[in-house]
């Protein structure tokens, strides 16, 4: 099956672009397993592995960083071409999997890694800098760990954090297992809250359930509580942003922008709408173009104002300009965020657990040419700081009770302890 629903082959003949003669055509078949405007390429086939190392050379040759490789695990298929009739999700991976279930004959394949050595060494040749980025769909962090190998790709985007619902011990396990797996093979952590693929997050942290959510919302699905979903999104980067490792963000998340929930039908366009008849509401939501400028057409987005996908009419305070004259504003925040990580060095603290059975999380980031930065992140209930702490940055403004700051529910900050006389 599709990923993205309906069957994953596609006859020759019944495309009209079909090349050869009908009578061929009809005989022949070709896999695709998402639309079938992607065929699948065959990696046995010592043409298709040449002609890749030629396209990565072109764009090396270019002065590209890196690559970041879609469907890193899809690449390798059992020969055989095994019937495998289960649902695949997208970024979580196997809905349906259970111990009854067969393995995926197209999924996570140890083939696949003799191609990413390959590339390897095609990006070593010009020089240590270069990088190779997989977005994987795995059941385990020891399988995404095997990505990213010395030999292989350098980084992995962890979707364990991005599915994990909101509690205190789904972040405090998920966070605790995707250290200990990537140090096993001497690769950084990443962590992600956000993609193209999934509902964006200030939406998706409002549902009744959190994790992954699903594959899109229409105005006639539960609605997201819009102050509880950006408050947990917004404390969930400022607590990512503080992990060692590599921090991501999906283009519109320093924005806080939501997901557009109100798109007519007619005017959608992912291939999970189509090829599902319309049970899936897709992507679409998530791929709204970007505001730029509040009180320009298309909010600034093309020189015409045209845009492929309409825009929510919430766009106009939130557009870059808007925000960029508030120093409140969520895109200052960001800003404020990742000069801080790069400042105090946070990618490369090592990182302790504080509280390892409190209902919040409370990290202590610990380099030795700096002070400890405590890194604390509320859930359902409030938490009371110590006293003569120094605030570095937090996800909202926060009330003060006896004289000391008290973390709402759903926030987040670092601090610093200040020193005594």
């Amino acid at each position: 099956m599709s990923v993205f629903g309906g069957a994953a082959w596609t006859r020759v003949c019944d495309r009209s672009d079909a090349p050869g003669s009908p009578w061929e055509n009809d005989k022949q078949w070709y896999l695709h397993l998402f639309d079938s405007s992607q065929p699948d390429l065959n990696w046995e086939h010592p043409e298709v592995r040449k002609e890749f190392r030629d396209i990565l050379r072109f764009w090396l040759d270019l002065g590209v960083d890196g690559f970041r490789v879609d469907v890193a695990h899809g690449m390798a298929k059992d020969p055989a071409l095994p019937d495998w009739q289960f649902h695949y999700d997208m970024v979580s991976g196997a809905a349906e999997l259970s111990k009854a279930i067969p393995p995926p004959p197209q999924w996570n394949r140890p083939e696949v890694h003799d191609i990413y050595r390959e590339w390897h060494d095609v990006l070593a040749e010009y020089g240590a800098d270069r990088a190779l980025v997989a977005e994987a769909w795995v059941d385990d962090l020891n399988d995404l760990a095997t990505y990213v190998r010395s030999d292989e790709m350098h980084q992995a985007f962890n979707f364990d954090f991005l599915t994990a619902p909101w509690g205190v011990e789904s972040y405090r396990e998920t966070i605790r297992d995707s250290l200990a797996a990537m140090d096993f093979v001497g690769a950084p952590t990443t962590w992600v809250l956000s993609n193209h693929d999934v509902v964006r997050a200030v939406s998706r942290f409002g549902l009744s359930k959190t994790g992954k959510g699903p594959n899109g919302i229409r105005k006639d699905d539960e609605q997201p509580d819009v102050e509880l979903g950006f408050n947990r999104a917004i404390a969930a980067h400022v607590l990512q942003t503080g992990l060692p490792g590599s921090s991501y963000i999906y283009q519109g998340e320093e924005l806080g922008l939501p997901e557009h929930m109100e798109l007519p039908e007619a005017l959608r366009e992912d291939p999970a709408f189509f090829r599902t008849n319309g049970k899936e509401a897709g992507r679409d939501g998530c791929r709204i173009p970007m505001p730029w400028c509040h009180n320009e057409p298309g909010y600034g987005f093309s020189p015409t104002g045209e845009v492929w996908l309409p825009q929510p009419e919430t766009f106009h305070t939130l557009a870059a300009d808007y925000q960029r004259a508030n120093p409140d504003s969520t895109l200052n925040l960001f800003r404020r965020l990742f000069a801080l990580r790069k400042e105090l060095q946070m990618a490369r603290a090592a990182l302790y657990d504080a509280e390892e059975n409190a209902d919040h999380l409370h990290y202590i980031s610990r380099l030795s040419s700096r002070a400890d930065v405590h890194i604390i992140c509320t859930f359902d209930l409030p938490v009371q700081l110590p006293k003569n702490i120094k605030v570095i940055v937090q996800s909202r403004e926060f009330a003060e009770a006896d004289g000391t700051l008290v973390v709402p529910p759903n926030a987040a900050l670092w601090y610093m302890c200040e020193e005594s006389d």
